[in-house]
């Protein structure tokens, strides 16, 4: 049974139970994958109640324009996808230069 943080407290910074479940879903997710976390100290050990302490001290809430927010992540990973293959390009011109040289 848990009982910090309380379903009252939460329902506070989340309009409903759907709400509160999904979004500390996903932020166990990224806590598990290793996102930054936004407090120093945990008193809970697993992600989802960290997820939930986090909620509820106001620090993870639920995007206002869900769209807006998936376009964002599109754009990231795209600039990602780009910045890879342009590292995946210097290193084989730089294995060309070093080939031509010996």
């Amino acid at each position: 049974m848990m009982l910090k943080p309380s379903i009252d407290t939460l329902l506070d910074k989340v309009n409903s139970k759907y709400s509160l479940v999904i979004l500390s879903s996903k932020r166990a997710h990224e806590i598990e994958e290793g996102a930054y976390p936004t407090k120093e100290e945990f008193k809970s050990v697993k992600p989802v109640l960290k997820a939930l302490e986090e909620i509820e001290e106001g620090k993870v809430i639920v995007h206002p324009n869900p769209e807006e927010k998936r376009a964002y992540a599109r754009m990231e990973e795209e600039r990602r996808q780009r910045e890879f293959e342009e590292e995946q390009e210097k290193l084989q011109k730089q294995v060309q230069e070093e080939q031509g040289n010996i």
